[in-house]
């Protein structure tokens, strides 16, 4: 394909546009047929509700078993000796095989041997691009840290500090700074300043990392590095690694056959300062981590998110992360599947990635900056339109069934992203609003509500697994503490509305009217000091 990157508005053709429009059409469409049919026929409202309601049902027992076996993935791949691991690849002998091993540690040095993979465990370079606007030291220094902490030699670790000229000139002293304190300990590390007002860039992290990203390619044709030996990890200011992520994507890497198509996900877990954020929040960023664990399993669902691995030699091929949009993460996944027709998969690492939950300096601005980062998500239906274009109607090898599936999966993620929520609360109460006489119509709230309460049943294993994923209680909380941290599941039915609902068919409307958003809403990231005082 001659060109993966997404048109610029002006180029926007009538076709473009109905694709951009078509989520928000299906969404709003979704929402008002209750109304309309229950104006036409109640029976048939409530047959149609009572049969989304059981959809769900189904869908919440799957996600309910996905998270359990998510999390005994997680809880593995913690547990793994991944440098022992790393030796036998890097040898092809086992000493003595242990039973506590996963068998498909034996399987890939059987494979190898036979087969024998183009990236060998010693060939491999480390890229990480940490991405910053304004955040403290006290955000970005910890994350520095987290990499150096890894169970890996950082003297194969290229550190990259990608920081934006709009963040002040404090900003530029303090990646110096830092550069200056961690020379040493790095294979090479550097700080990139991000121009402002580039030329045809939404003001965003794409931008930021892909001129990183830029600097970096300099670097390696300098130190004649090859690109596909190279692995780059994107990370955000406040993302901080797994001791054992380098060691883990290390052998993901050396075992994969054509690591050039393949990006490697770890699973973000919002849980750095869980603690100190507001019970909506906390909530939310449980829900967001759960879905990490659950998407995990699904192969095929799974996508480029927040930090996120791919060889250089791909980034290369696909002129780095798109500048035009606001949600360049996900957007990669399908500027590398049309780059390489096609042939593109997504390897999960079983290992989190450790992120803040949205917290800044008072609770109304932790709600609005809550929205706008779901929001910003949620913006990800924009790739419904771009996917429609470079698979449909733009010339190219990419076969056309798969391309139909994860076509589908991805309008139907988004549909359900913005209506699901809403049709669970409030479907059910709609036949009766215009049928008070009719039976069904009277019947349907029970029905739906002994649907619910049952489905609910599922929190248990939510609240179970939530508990587990909790960091330490820092010293400055008393115990009653962790009673709030059971009771807050209470607001998740309001969570899910207020944020996930609403902000999904907000982006949803925006872009079918046009409005685009071109600013990337960078997320406050407060620090809470042992004193109880939030800074940022």
């Amino acid at each position: 394909m001659k060109s993966i990157e997404i048109p610029y508005e002006k180029q926007r053709g009538r076709r473009y546009r109905f694709f951009e429009m078509l989520p928000g059409l299906i969404s709003w469409s979704l929402l008002i047929l209750p109304f309309v049919l229950s104006q036409i026929n109640p029976r048939i409202t409530v047959i149609f509700i009572i049969a989304y309601l059981l959809l769900w049902f189904v869908k919440a027992i799957g996600l309910n078993i996905r998270s359990i076996q998510g999390f005994r993935n997680l809880d593995q791949y913690q547990k793994l000796p991944w440098t022992q691991l790393l030796e036998e690849l890097r040898t092809g002998k086992v000493e003595q095989p242990d039973r506590h091993i996963p068998t498909w540690h034996y399987e890939n040095i059987r494979r190898i041997a036979e087969e024998p993979t183009p990236i060998k465990v010693d060939d491999i370079t480390h890229a990480i691009i940490i991405a910053t606007y304004n955040e403290s030291r006290e955000v970005l220094e910890p994350t520095i840290q987290s990499v150096i902490a890894s169970e890996y030699d950082m003297k194969n670790v290229i550190l990259v500090l990608a920081y934006e000229e709009r963040g002040g000139p404090d900003v530029e002293v303090q990646a110096e700074q830092l550069m200056k304190d961690y020379q040493g300990t790095f294979k090479y590390a550097f700080a990139v300043k991000h121009p402002k007002d580039m030329p045809g860039e939404v003001i965003g992290k794409g931008g930021n990392i892909t001129y990183a990203a830029r600097e970096l390619e300099q670097y390696l044709e300098k130190e004649n590095i090859e690109p596909l030996s190279v692995i780059v990890t994107t990370l955000d200011s406040d993302n901080r690694p797994h001791k054992h992520y380098l060691n883990a994507l290390t052998y993901l890497y050396a075992v994969t056959p054509d690591p050039l198509v393949v990006s490697y996900q770890p699973i973000p877990m919002f849980t750095n300062n869980i603690w100190d954020a507001p019970a909506p929040m906390r909530v939310i960023a449980t829900g967001n981590s759960f879905w990490n664990v659950v998407i995990s399993i699904r192969p095929h669902m799974i996508r480029n998110f927040s930090s996120h691995a791919q060889s250089m030699q791909a980034l290369i091929d696909t002129d780095y992360w798109s500048v035009r949009t606001i949600v360049e993460d996900g957007h990669q996944f399908w500027r590398t599947y049309f780059r390489y027709d096609g042939k593109h998969e997504v390897y999960p690492i079983y290992l989190p990635i450790y992120q803040d939950a949205v917290l800044s300096t008072t609770y109304w601005r932790t709600i609005k900056a809550q929205f706008l980062q779901i929001r910003r998500w949620a913006w990800g239906a924009s790739d419904v339109a771009y996917v429609a274009e470079k698979g449909y109607f733009t010339n190219n090898r990419v076969p056309k069934l798969d391309l139909t599936f994860k076509f589908l999966r991805l309008l139907e993620g988004h549909v359900s992203w913005a209506t699901a929520p809403l049709i669970l609360a409030f479907a059910a109460f709609i036949p009766l609003l215009f049928n008070p006489q009719d039976y069904a119509a009277n019947q349907l709230p029970q029905i739906a509500s002994r649907i619910q309460t049952v489905a609910l049943g599922g929190i248990f294993i939510t609240l179970f697994l939530s508990l587990k994923l909790l960091p330490p209680r820092p010293l400055r909380y008393k115990r009653h503490r962790n009673i709030w941290m059971v009771l807050q599941f209470v607001l998740l039915p309001v969570t899910t509305i207020l944020f996930n609902g609403l902000s999904a068919l907000y982006s949803q409307t925006r872009l079918m009217f046009g409005k685009y958003i071109g600013k990337f809403d960078v997320t406050d990231k407060a620090v809470v000091t042992e004193d109880k005082q939030t800074i940022i």
